[in-house]
């Protein structure tokens, strides 16, 4: 704007030619401190940040991701919903308590979703032979309705002295092996007259070494029932 009305004020015949030259000198001068100055003020932003970063990273470092979340009442159905969503493979429903399928809406938000999951492949249930009329009488007549009901294949009967249930299978684009742990027992189970449901469960993480252990014992009881 300084230069602007320099101009006006010489073509008026204002000022002179010659007091242009300090004028320009002034505002060329004017704008190289500007450019120092936000230069300066760029580099103190740059160094910030850079400072931020590292310790961001820092702090990143140090965390250590949970083996287990723990999932609550309110949160059970999405958390179970999600899993069989995300489920890939074969999955292996352990020891699970056939009566939380009795309601239609339990087993369509817990089992359903993993029979009509494409992506999963297959599903095998490994469970005590003391659920055998439950299966045949309030779960079987379910799967059935389902598309996706032939990937479900015969439980697997054997005699289970464990008080842990498990959904193992693996999850996501890396195909990581996780499980939902639930226990047979208060608090961790809700008891009732007409049916037994979850209360708390456990989200094993992929990372944890509690899901080769998990998997494992598993396995025992699926080979200790005659598979091959």
């Amino acid at each position: 704007m300084a230069a602007v009305a320099a101009l006006v004020l010489h073509f008026l015949h204002i000022i002179q030619a010659d007091i242009l030259l300090p004028i320009a000198v002034v505002l060329i001068a004017l704008l190289f401190i500007r450019d120092l100055r936000r230069k300066r003020v760029l580099e103190t932003i740059q160094q910030s940040v850079s400072e931020t970063g590292s310790g961001i990273t820092q702090v990143l470092a140090g965390l250590r991701l949970p083996d287990a979340v723990l999932v609550g009442p309110r949160n059970i159905r999405s958390v179970s919903e999600d899993f069989s969503t995300r489920a890939r493979g074969d999955m292996v429903w352990f020891h699970v308590c056939l009566q939380m399928f009795r309601p239609q809406p339990l087993f369509d938000s817990l089992l359903r979703p993993a029979i009509e999951n494409p992506l999963v492949t297959s599903i095998q249930f490994v469970l005590d032979k003391a659920q055998q009329e439950l299966w045949h009488q309030d779960v079987l007549p379910k799967i059935n309705a389902c598309a996706g009901r032939k990937k479900v294949h015969e439980p697997r009967w054997t005699t289970i002295d464990e008080s842990v249930s498990l959904i193992i299978s693996d999850v996501g684009p890396r195909a990581t092996t996780e499980c939902l742990l639930s226990f047979w027992s208060e608090p961790f189970m809700a008891h009732s007259t007409k049916k037994d449901v979850p209360r708390y469960i456990f989200h094993i993480q992929g990372h944890s070494e509690l899901v080769a252990r998990l998997v494992e014992l598993e396995r025992t009881y699926r080979l200790g029932s005659g598979e091959i």
